[in-house]
């Protein structure tokens, strides 16, 4: 009664025109099959699970807030994550740079061919965490598709964040894979808009990861926007992070500007 939409589960085929891929939909509501609306896609491909939703949510803020916004918001879980085949998982081997992009930009295109409310010329991405180094990576690696990236605490350099974690999926010794994957050493292909966020007192990913990637960023005469934030931990995703997520995507994929919160 009131335009909800239900998240609709959704499958294409993967990079190789026949592994089957899959993720979620999630529309605004009182959505117009008529009009065009922007894509975000909010990833995380850390290999050691798959992480797209199973089970019913009435409401997730990470995704609800931007569709009530006007925003068409996907999920998928893209070939090197976990649950499939050891062949679907082994992609992201020494390659985490890879984080499944070439299936889910395949997967993308799929959906907006079915459904042509979706503007493919608009499309951005966020992500915490792994999936913060993998939102940036969008804009380096894949910057002709992804417009706009917001990464919140992102590991963007294998060498700079957990060994136990890293090592499982770059390997050892330490060898080139570790720079080709790197948004520290990759950061001169940025293009698209950028929006970096972490916390001060981040005892996951240290706080030094995003800022080498800031002075990469100014050393290669980049712009891009930055929110450090004193006394936050890895834990973001408060009303003030939020905010200032939707308002940069409401800016760069929806050309609208923003009320004066203040």
């Amino acid at each position: 009664a009131t335009g909800w939409q239900i998240p609709e589960v959704f499958c294409a085929k993967g990079r190789d025109g026949k592994t089957d891929i899959w993720g979620n939909i999630y529309r605004p509501s009182g959505f117009d099959a008529q009009k065009s609306y922007p894509v975000v896609e909010m990833i995380y491909a850390g290999p050691h699970d798959s992480h797209v939703d199973k089970y019913f949510r009435a409401y997730n803020h990470l995704t609800s807030r931007l569709c009530d916004l006007g925003f068409v918001v996907v999920t998928i879980d893209g070939m090197g994550t976990a649950n499939r085949s050891k062949a679907f998982h082994d992609v992201c081997w020494k390659n985490l740079k890879d984080a499944g992009f070439p299936d889910r930009i395949a997967w993308i295109k799929a959906a907006a061919q079915k459904y042509p409310a979706l503007d493919t010329s608009r499309v951005g991405i966020y992500g915490w965490s792994a999936g913060g180094q993998n939102a940036m990576a969008a804009l380096l690696f894949h910057n002709d598709f992804y417009k706009a990236a917001v990464a919140l605490c992102g590991c963007h350099d294998n060498r700079m964040d957990k060994i136990w974690w890293n090592e499982q999926w770059m390997g050892y010794p330490i060898d080139e894979s570790y720079s080709a994957c790197s948004n520290v050493d990759n950061a001169w292909r940025l293009k698209g808009k950028l929006l970096l966020i972490n916390g001060e007192l981040d005892d996951n990913v240290d706080p030094a990861s995003t800022l080498q990637v800031v002075d990469a960023l100014v050393k290669a005469g980049k712009n891009f926007e930055q929110l450090y934030l004193p006394n936050h931990t890895h834990s973001l995703g408060g009303n003030f992070e939020m905010r200032r997520i939707h308002d940069f995507f409401v800016r760069y994929l929806m050309h609208q500007d923003t009320p004066e919160w203040e």
